[in-house]
């Protein structure tokens, strides 16, 4: 059940570019990992972290960057792709994420992970 803040959240991408993807009506997640990011990207506006405009601004240019690459470049479209390099973006500008530290994370978990090399739109947002 949606809190006041997170109705907002949701009906404010109503319609736009930026909206979720949808079945009858509700948020649609193929994936548990989904349904984190969206619960986490709502709880830290919530928290006042950040602004949930400042979020959608930056979730609306990853998705113009990834329309803008050429067809043989681009990856396959997937919402929640854009949804995190957003966040990602979103975390740096208010100093609450260092990509580096991100990275050197996600390596000790997998040593064969490189944000830059895996995503290429993450280049432009690092």
């Amino acid at each position: 059940m949606f809190t006041r803040f997170e109705e907002f959240a949701a009906n404010s991408q109503l319609g736009h570019k930026d909206s979720p993807p949808r079945a009858q009506g509700r948020l649609h997640f193929t994936q548990d990992w989904q349904r984190s990011l969206y619960g986490l990207a709502l709880a830290l506006s919530k928290a006042g972290h950040f602004e949930w405009e400042a979020f959608r601004q930056n979730l609306i240019g990853s998705i113009s960057i990834w329309e803008q690459l050429p067809c043989d470049n681009q990856p396959p479209w997937d919402y929640y792709e854009r949804y995190l390099e957003a966040l990602i973006k979103v975390l740096e500008e208010h100093s609450l994420l260092d990509i580096d530290e991100l990275q050197a994370r996600l390596s000790a978990l997998k040593p064969d992970t490189d944000l830059n090399d895996n995503n290429p739109e993450l280049r432009n947002i690092a």
